[in-house]
């Protein structure tokens, strides 16, 4: 029993023994594995290092052609202006050679004159006729006088000095030539864009982007473009030195492709990674028909509203100053989809009749809404209610408002028409068609009016959109 017991420890020895081998084996295989890993990286480092070295001679060899020849055409400027300044010195050379010249000519000649009548003169006093002296006398006199006379003042000063009066002004190129020195003259890399700062808010786009953290070229400013939500051409929409921009009046239901590039005075860097980006998301099944309807959020605009408007409420609100109707927008312009917003009645004193509607964004502010061009609006007393647009007024149609009445507005770009509704019942017929463009929520009031808005609703359950139009459409 003792033989047995011995030879069981020895085998429970052997086999512990064997196990800690294995195990120590695999855990020296598996440090070997990272340690090749490793030791592969480590190649792959010195090749690219001995790249770089070789990437390196060839670009000194080719920077210093680039420095020569750029120097090479310093000189040659140089020389071009040496030539040019001669051709100047020569210039004032013979004109002073030709002044002095004309002045030794003009001089001979009057020299040359007056000796001769010296010597006349002389003769005609050696003479010994008295009386043919009289007869000559006063007039040799006065041609005497004469010739005295035109050699007066100035004729026997110099007209042109030896001197050149010109001095060549090189300091300042001087001084440019021992400044000048290299600067960084590649254009930027591409930018890289922050997709955890990248986002879309109903119809506006934010983008946020910054230089590669190795990069040390210096960049002048940002080139922002965005497509048309449709698959066209990019635009620019922003050029500025941030680097981080809001894209507001896309296209709801729509998605943009968008990228960015770096400049400065050496050029235009090459794109960043593209990124597309959906406005307005819906949280509806891709290509569901209600997936046209879009779900948009916004309040009224106090930057484009009349002076007179009042806003509480975090804009959501508005009242007036005015016993006369003044307009205020929404913030925000539909051109594609199917929108449903409604405005409810919290104040109503009087019966007035204030108009809701649509307009442009240069719709007049100071006028009833749909008296213009530029508004589509239904005006609504406590009996009933009209549809203008252009001050036309039509649809005449019974049911009126009271506070704490509902008006909504349908704008279906897919059929182009506009509808109102009265707490939650439509209004007469279709009260707009043939719509395009871009359109502002609208409305117009009084002092004797004020009024909620509420965005984000989904359309009426009674509304079935018409079919997407297949070129604005995502799905």
């Amino acid at each position: 029993m003792n033989g047995s017991r011995w030879e069981r420890e020895l085998t429970n020895r052997r086999e512990n023994k064997l196990g800690s081998i294995v195990f120590g084996n695999g855990q020296l295989s598996q440090a070997l594995n990272g340690l090749s890993d490793r030791a592969t990286e480590a190649k792959e480092f010195l090749v690219q290092l001995r790249n770089t070295v070789q990437h390196i001679q060839e670009n000194g060899v080719e920077f210093e052609a680039c420095l020569v020849a750029q120097c090479d055409a310093l000189i040659d400027a140089l020389n071009r202006r040496k030539a040019q300044l001669l051709a100047q010195v020569n210039k004032e050379h013979e004109h002073k050679l030709k002044v002095v010249r004309d002045q030794i000519s003009h001089c001979t000649v009057k020299l040359r004159q007056t000796t001769g009548l010296m010597e006349y003169c002389l003769e005609v006093i050696k003479e010994n006729d008295p009386s043919g002296f009289l007869q000559i006398s006063d007039a040799l006199i006065r041609r005497v006088h004469m010739t005295e006379s035109q050699w007066g003042k100035g004729t026997l000063t110099p007209r042109m000095t030896s001197d050149f009066d010109l001095t060549l002004d090189s300091g300042p190129l001087l001084q440019t030539i021992h400044q000048l020195d290299f600067v960084q003259m590649k254009v930027p890399a591409a930018p890289i864009l922050q997709l955890e700062e990248c986002c879309t808010q109903n119809n506006s786009a934010t983008l946020s982007w910054k230089q590669p953290p190795l990069s040390t070229i210096v960049v002048e400013g940002y080139i922002l473009e965005l497509d048309d939500g449709n698959g066209g051409p990019f635009r620019e929409v922003y050029v500025g030195t941030e680097t981080i921009c809001t894209v507001d009046g896309l296209h709801f239901n729509s998605t943009y492709k968008s990228r960015v590039k770096a400049f400065n005075s050496s050029g235009v860097g090459q794109y960043s990674k593209t990124l597309i980006m959906q406005t307005s998301e819906t949280g509806l099944p891709p290509c569901d028909i209600q997936s046209i309807g879009t779900v948009a959020w916004f309040t009224f605009d106090p930057v484009s509203a009349h002076p007179d408007i009042v806003f509480s409420n975090d804009n959501l609100t508005v009242s007036c100053n005015s016993y006369d109707d003044r307009v205020v927008l929404g913030n925000t312009a539909f051109s594609r989809g199917v929108h449903y917003w409604e405005m409810t009645i919290d104040r109503y004193d009087n019966h007035p009749d204030p108009a809701f509607g649509i307009s442009r964004g240069d719709v007049l502010k100071d006028v009833m809404l749909g008296k213009d061009d530029k508004a589509w609006a239904m005006y609504v007393d406590n009996n009933r209610s009209w549809f203008m647009h252009n001050n036309s007024h039509t649809n005449r149609t019974d049911g009126g408002i009271t506070k704490g009445s509902t008006i909504g507005m349908l704008l279906d770009f897919t059929r182009r028409i506009l509808i109102f509704l009265i707490n939650d019942e439509q209004q007469g017929p279709v009260a707009f068609e043939g719509l395009e463009g871009a359109y502002y929520p609208a409305i117009s009031l009084n002092r004797n009016v004020q009024v909620t808005l509420h965005t984000g609703l989904p359309i009426p359950d009674f509304y079935t959109p018409g079919e997407a139009d297949p070129t604005s459409s995502v799905c």
